[in-house]
């Protein structure tokens, strides 16, 4: 994850794709379908990086 992840818990949908090393767009379907939380703020979404780690453990233990 980022250097800066104890200053800031939330994570832009370009960040998310990034770590996660997918698209936006998969990102923006994740959100969607209510499998990963996210804030409007404004007009762009946010997302916070427990979440993230949330969802990437669930898919990591149902994946082994």
């Amino acid at each position: 994850m980022s250097e800066d992840a104890p200053n800031n818990p939330f994570l832009t949908v370009a960040e998310v794709a990034a770590e996660m090393r997918v698209s936006t767009m998969t990102v923006y379907r994740l959100i969607k379908a209510d499998e990963l939380p996210a804030t409007r703020v404004g007009k762009s979404l946010r997302i916070r990086r427990g979440d993230v780690d949330r969802y990437l453990e669930q898919r990591y233990t149902e994946a082994g």
